[in-house]
């Protein structure tokens, strides 16, 4: 049976997506078995899933411009070759100076590819199919989030640490494969236009400066870095504006649908990804569950995006993709709503329900926003606009987990989490759900202002 070229597109972009959130998840299971073989302090320990997303938030926007220049599908190929180099020099680690250098390397490869493989999509793939395509990349992204602890665990527990990254390897090698055989076109859009290496400095210097400051907003420090991030950024936006070819197109944002539909992934990401990390601390700390317990009924909501994702981004192809955003980001705030009161004495078919809502809810909105997103721009910008979209989900995640670490040091201080402390753990995490449920209104408000913006979506191939 002969498989079409749209297809082939697809599944590259499914494969790659799955297994960069695949390692970037399930690492954190193997991260005890890997500090204790390098002999690492909690300090280094901590900075082996950090220092990964430090570096793709530093090259997601850089990414952009380069594949744009280059071609998306040299960039993507890039991107896959820097992953797997990542894979197998983690593999062949022996200090730990080496392993967290290859952590570098995978995160430079990550960017690269989240955002070549997104632009890949919406270059190849027919405008009218291009929410049903952009579902199934989304798609990837959640069934990786659900199997990925899962899997890995098996792997760890069995096989080590290091069968994690040899389980990745022969699918790189595969969509190699298929990229240089089954894709021959390249889609280059900013052909001829130099890189703008000042912009790129900017943006590195500013977002890691805010990220890593607002991991630490604990303490002054934090608060100063945090700071300084947010000014470099803001002369990195000034710049960028002055600059012929710059490396990211700030004018994108005067387009209302362009603009909106960032805020609401950036609020959407925010809200969303700590959730998963605080019902895993009420099984585990406050209801008393076992780890393998608490995993298996944290699949739900995870499988249940990956359901959704895809049919959500076919029916975007035809109903406006803000108006299904915003129903399913208010479906996702009255899941965290429902959170804000979970206590030792909630029966446990509620949390069910706020899980199915949740998965229902974020499933309903993913593939739609990013179909509004990468539909509000022309094609040619389509580099811009994906790592747009990847910029957004990277900061809203290290705000998610930094407001975590922020709202727990307050309510516990230095304490140790255990079950003694459930009391202080669920008024942590109920504070976290309420400012997360705002950042989902946030995000609902944000949709519709979109709906209500006068600026068009674009699915004309030749613009």
């Amino acid at each position: 049976m002969k498989i079409d070229f749209e297809t082939i597109v697809i599944f590259v972009s499914f494969i790659t997506s799955f297994f960069a959130v695949f390692l970037s998840n399930g690492i954190i299971i193997g991260v005890p078995a890997i500090a204790q073989e390098f002999v690492m302090n909690n300090v280094i320990q901590n900075w082996i899933p950090t220092i990964f997303f430090l570096v793709v938030a530093v090259f997601t926007v850089p990414a952009g411009q380069i594949s744009g220049k280059f071609g998306v599908k040299k960039s993507l190929l890039a991107g896959i070759v820097i992953f797997l180099i990542g894979s197998i020099g983690a593999v062949l680690s022996i200090s730990t100076e080496l392993f967290l250098v290859f952590r570098i390397v995978q995160g430079a490869g990550v960017a690269f590819l989240n955002v070549s493989a997104m632009a890949m999509v919406v270059q190849a793939v027919k405008p009218q199919n291009r929410g049903k395509a952009l579902g199934f990349t989304v798609t990837g992204v959640y069934l990786a989030t659900s199997l990925s602890p899962v899997i890995c665990g098996f792997l760890v527990h069995n096989l080590g640490w290091r069968s994690m990254f040899y389980f990745v390897i022969p699918f790189l090698v595969l969509c190699i494969i298929l990229m240089m055989v089954k894709i021959p076109q390249e889609w280059k859009t900013y052909e001829g236009q130099p890189i703008d290496k000042l912009g790129s400095v900017l943006w590195g210097i500013g977002i890691l400066t805010f990220i890593y400051g607002f991991t630490s907003l604990i303490n002054t420090q934090g608060v100063i870095l945090t700071i300084i991030g947010i000014v470099i950024l803001c002369i990195f936006g000034y710049y960028e504006l002055k600059q012929d070819a710059p490396v990211f197109n700030m004018n994108l944002f005067k387009n209302g649908k362009f603009t909106s539909s960032n805020i609401a992934a950036l609020c959407s990401y925010l809200a969303i990804m700590v959730v998963t990390t605080i019902l895993n601390y009420h099984f585990q700390y406050v209801r008393g569950w076992n780890p393998q317990m608490a995993g298996l009924i944290l699949i739900i909501t995870p499988i249940i995006m990956a359901i959704m994702a895809p049919n959500a981004g076919k029916l975007s192809d035809r109903i406006h993709p803000q108006k299904l955003a915003a129903v399913g980001i208010g479906i996702a705030a009255v899941a965290l709503g429902i959170l804000v009161f979970l206590n030792a004495e909630t029966p446990l078919y509620v949390v069910v329900l706020a899980m199915i809502l949740q998965g229902i809810g974020m499933g309903l909105f993913s593939s739609p926003n990013m179909n509004a997103i990468m539909s509000s721009v022309p094609p040619k910008y389509a580099p811009t606009a994906s790592a747009s979209q990847a910029t957004m989900r990277t900061i809203g995640q290290t705000m998610s987990l930094g407001l975590l670490t922020l709202v727990f040091a307050w309510v516990m201080g230095n304490l140790q989490l255990a079950p003694e402390y459930a009391g202080m753990i669920v008024q942590a995490s109920n504070t976290i759900c309420l400012i997360c449920t705002v950042a989902c209104i946030l995000a609902v408000f944000a949709s519709l202002v979109g709906i209500r913006s006068k600026d068009e979506f674009n699915t004309k191939r030749d613009q």
